[in-house]
Formats: C-alpha cells, sequence, structure tokens
C-alpha cells in the first residue's frame, strides 16, 4: 500500500494499481447491481476511474520514456490491483455488495461516496506527508478529482432524494 514516501514514479504506479483496484470493484458493482439506476451509476464511476488510470499512466510515460504504451498495457493486464484507492480491498467492498442496502440508488451513492472519501482522505494524507514535491502535487491533483466526485455524488444524492 502506498505511503507517500515513493519517489514519484514507484507513487504513479501505486495510485494507478489503486484506481485500477477501484475502476474493477466499480465495472463489478455495476454488473451485480439489482436496479438499472444503480448499475449506470457504478458504471459512471467505473468510467471515471479508468480516467484516472489514463492520467496517472500519462504522467508516468511522460516522466519515463522508456516505458512503451505496449509495455503499460501488459503491465496493466498482469499486475493484480487487490486495494481500491480508498485503501479498502476489493473483496471487502463485493462483499458488501451482497448486502440489500447496497441495491438501490440510494445504496449505491451511499457505498460511493464511501469510497470517494476515503480516496480524498488517503490523497490528502499522501500529499500531506510526501517528500517528493512531484508526487505531492500528483497527490494533490488526485485529491482534486476525487473532491469533484463526491461533489457530484452529492447532488446526485439530494436529486434522487
Amino acid at each position: 500500500m502506498i505511503t507517500g514516501k515513493e519517489d514519484l514514479l514507484t507513487a504513479l504506479i501505486e495510485a494507478y494499481l489503486m484506481e485500477k483496484g477501484t475502476n474493477e470493484f466499480y465495472a463489478y458493482a455495476a454488473e451485480k447491481a439489482v436496479h438499472a439506476a444503480a448499475g449506470k451509476t457504478f458504471g459512471e464511476l467505473s468510467l471515471w476511474e479508468e480516467q484516472h488510470m489514463e492520467y496517472i499512466q500519462y504522467l508516468y510515460q511522460a516522466i519515463d520514456q522508456s516505458r512503451d504504451i505496449q509495455g503499460f498495457d501488459d503491465f496493466r493486464k498482469k499486475t493484480p490491483s487487490p486495494d481500491t484507492e480508498a485503501g479498502i480491498p476489493v473483496k471487502d467492498l463485493e462483499k458488501k455488495l451482497e448486502q440489500p442496502k447496497y441495491a438501490d440508488d440510494q445504496g449505491a451513492l451511499s457505498l460511493a461516496l464511501e469510497i470517494e472519501a476515503k480516496a480524498y482522505n488517503l490523497y490528502r494524507k499522501l500529499s500531506e506527508g510526501s517528500s517528493d514535491s512531484n508526487a505531492r502535487a500528483v497527490f494533490k491533483e488526485m485529491m482534486g478529482q476525487e473532491a469533484r466526485h463526491i461533489d457530484y455524488l452529492k447532488k446526485l444524492r439530494a436529486q434522487l432524494a
């Protein structure tokens, strides 16, 4: 798990893997959702995480130009991502989905807000504790992206209430 003490390239890889874990969880949740709207919400969240992965990959490849796109795609396919950006193991979140309270729209939003809030807090702690100024900047950017997700989810929850 990422600590904030990593150099920039290691921090990017660790962040990428957490985003990948979250992406995979949201895709799984979209498939398992009982209600269509909950499935749609999780599907949108999965796409957001895919965009985070692309952003991190872009940064990584801009810094380490020795890694080609095919090599990164191989890395993506072969490297497991057991944890989410919230610091919660994917398997634990999958078990939560078995609970009926997460099957409807409000439940899906509640779970997504929990994940995104924990991700925000993780990136905040990482940005505050990073000794690498470039890694700190990346963590702050990721924190901002999570804040935008939280705002969106809160607005969606208010619309559904």
